[in-house]
C-alpha cells in the first residue's frame, strides 16, 4: 500500500445537523440514564424527557441516537419534526416501523389498516376511524399484544403549534390509560420556556428537563483524540490543546474543527498545530454563518445592547452592564432571562456573565 493511500481515510468527523458521531462526547451520564428508562419503563420520568440547548448543542444528535438506543431495547420510534402535518407523520414511521407487528392478526379487531398509510384506520362495527388520539390508541392496542412499546421524538418543539399541543395534551392521556408510551422532545430555551407556560401544557414542568451545556474539557480532549486516533491518523498533543480551545466545549464546533483540520492534514499520518490553525480558520468562518448570524438575527435590539456590554473575555459583573448600558438594575434582569433562555449567555456565578457561544464576543465586536 503506497504512502498516499495509507492516510487517505475517510474524515471521521460529521459537522452536519442531526448527524450522530462518532462518540457523543460529555453525553453519557444522560445516555445512560435513558436508556435505563427504556429498559425499565415503569413509572420511570425520563419517558417524557425535554433536551433544551442552544443552536449546535447537539440536541438533534441526541435524539437521533437515543431513538437507536430504544430500537435496539425493542421500542418502536417515531421521529418527526414540529411542523404541520408532525402528526400524521408519527402515524407514517410507526407503521413503517411497527409492520410486523401491526399486520398479524389485525382483523380481529381492526379492518383496513393501511401500511403504508397508517392514518387510515377502520373498525370491525363501521365506527369511523376518529382523531389522532383514537388512531393512536387503536395501535396501542394491537401493540400491547407483544408488549410493545412506542417511543415519539420530537425535535424543533414550537408551541405556537396546534399540533405540537395536541399531542401533548394527548400524551397525557395515554400515561393516564397506561400505555407503553415516551415522549422524547427537542427544543431552543425560549421555544420550551413558551411551550411549558402554555395552560393546556403546562403538565410539562414536570417532565424531566436536560440542559445540553458545555462539554468538559477533559471530555472534549478525550473524544476528539480517539476520533481520529479510531480513524487511522494521529494527532500531536499541541494541536489537541490548541483545537480543544477553540471548540470551547460546544459539540458543533467539535465538529467543525475536526472536519475541517482532518481535511487540512491530508495524507499526512499526524495531524499538527498547521493543520488545526487552518481548519480553526476555516470552522470559525462556518461557525459564524450556520450558528452566531441565525441566533442574532433573533435577537431584539436591547438583547444586543447588553451584550455588546459584555467583556468579550471572563466574566461581567452585572454591575458593570448597569453601567456600561445606562439602563436600570430591573433592565439587566430583563435581559438577562432573555438571553439565557436563548442560550447565548451562561451565569456560572450569581451576578456574573458569560459568553455561552463560542466566538461570540468576536462576531458581536465585528458586527458593532
Amino acid at each position: 500500500m503506497s504512502a498516499i493511500t495509507a492516510y487517505n481515510q475517510t474524515n471521521p468527523f460529521t459537522p452536519m445537523f442531526g448527524k450522530v458521531p462518532a462518540y457523543m462526547a460529555g453525553r453519557e451520564r444522560l445516555i445512560d440514564e435513558m436508556v435505563q428508562a427504556f429498559e425499565l419503563p415503569d413509572s420511570n420520568p425520563n419517558l417524557c424527557s425535554i433536551f433544551v440547548g442552544a443552536r449546535g448543542t447537539g440536541k438533534t444528535a441526541l435524539l437521533t441516537y437515543l431513538g437507536y438506543r430504544a430500537q435496539q431495547e425493542g421500542w418502536i420510534v417515531a421521529d418527526t419534526t414540529a411542523s404541520r402535518g408532525m402528526l400524521d407523520d408519527i402515524l407514517q414511521r410507526i407503521g413503517d416501523a411497527a409492520s410486523h407487528l401491526l399486520s398479524a392478526d389485525c382483523s380481529r379487531k381492526l379492518t383496513g389498516i393501511g401500511v403504508a398509510s397508517i392514518a387510515s384506520v377502520s373498525w370491525e362495527n363501521n365506527v369511523a376511524s376518529g382523531n389522532w388520539r383514537t388512531k393512536m390508541n387503536a395501535i396501542f392496542s394491537q401493540l400491547e399484544e407483544t408488549e410493545t412499546g412506542v417511543v415519539i421524538t420530537v425535535d424543533e418543539i414550537d408551541g405556537d403549534l396546534p399540533e405540537v399541543v395536541e399531542l401533548v395534551t394527548t400524551y397525557q392521556h395515554f400515561v393516564r390509560e397506561g400505555k407503553k408510551v415516551a415522549l422524547l422532545m427537542a427544543g431552543l430555551p425560549y421555544k420550551v420556556s413558551a411551550l411549558l407556560s402554555g395552560k393546556s401544557t403546562s403538565f410539562l414542568r414536570r417532565a424531566a428537563r436536560h440542559d445540553l451545556g458545555a462539554i468538559p474539557d477533559y471530555e472534549v480532549y478525550e473524544a476528539f483524540r480517539l476520533t481520529i486516533e479510531d480513524a487511522g491518523k494521529a494527532i500531536d498533543n499541541n494541536a489537541l490543546g490548541l483545537a480543544c480551545e477553540a471548540i470551547g466545549g460546544f459539540p458543533f464546533m467539535f465538529q467543525l474543527v475536526g472536519y475541517r483540520s482532518w481535511n487540512a492534514s491530508r495524507q499526512d499520518k499526524t495531524i499538527t498545530v498547521d493543520h488545526v490553525q487552518n481548519g480553526i480558520q476555516v470552522a470559525r468562518m462556518e461557525f459564524e454563518d450556520r450558528v452566531l448570524s441565525a441566533t442574532c438575527s433573533e435577537l431584539s435590539k436591547g438583547d444586543m445592547a447588553f451584550l455588546k456590554a459584555m467583556n468579550r473575555e471572563g466574566q461581567t459583573p452585572r454591575d458593570e452592564i448597569v453601567k456600561r448600558t445606562g439602563k436600570k438594575s430591573s433592565w439587566v434582569s430583563t435581559y438577562k432571562k432573555r438571553l439565557l433562555e436563548a442560550g447565548v449567555i451562561d451565569e456560572p456565578v450569581a451576578g456574573e456573565f458569560v459568553f455561552a457561544l463560542p466566538g461570540a464576543a468576536e462576531y458581536l465586536q465585528e458586527k458593532r
